[in-house]
């Protein structure tokens, strides 16, 4: 499973003209689930989501998570994260999970957030979106389950 993390003063998610999420200051986050994701995957990105201390302190230094400073998280699901570009010039998308798996795996990552008392938005999955952020730093971070320790 691979996230985008964007830090962001405001995000919003808008799908045939109407907004379907949006939140103030928190993490805008892009969700891609691979070929054999599973659960841990899962597990692993929100204890991730809500724990990484990327908001500023008073002195500021990054030493705050997303529920230390009362921010909120915006989901979207996006399986080009998993694309490869390693040949030619159309992207291949075999390494990305089947729909049905990566709609379980996104949804459950919104459920395990949420079940920490964080304020979760999302996005629809599987629809065309179109994301407004506007990212606070610019602060950006890439994760991906299969590198974790």
């Amino acid at each position: 499973m691979k996230a985008v993390i964007q830090r962001v003063t405001r995000a919003s998610v808008e799908v045939d003209g109407r907004v379907v999420g949006h939140i103030g200051a928190g993490l805008l986050v892009l969700i891609g689930v691979a070929q054999g994701d599973g659960e841990p995957d899962a597990e692993y990105m929100v204890e991730k989501l809500a724990t990484m201390r990327i908001f500023s302190d008073q002195q500021g230094k990054m030493n705050l998570s997303i529920g230390e400073v009362g921010g909120a998280l915006l989901l979207v699901s996006q399986f080009t994260l998993l694309a490869d570009t390693s040949r030619g010039r159309r992207p291949g998308f075999d390494l990305a999970a089947p729909p049905e798996t990566a709609r379980l795996l996104y949804e459950q990552v919104a459920a395990g957030l949420k079940s920490r008392g964080l304020r979760v938005e999302t996005g629809v999955f599987g629809a065309h979106m179109k994301v407004e952020l506007l990212n606070d730093g610019p602060v950006t971070f890439i994760l991906d389950s299969r590198e974790r320790a």
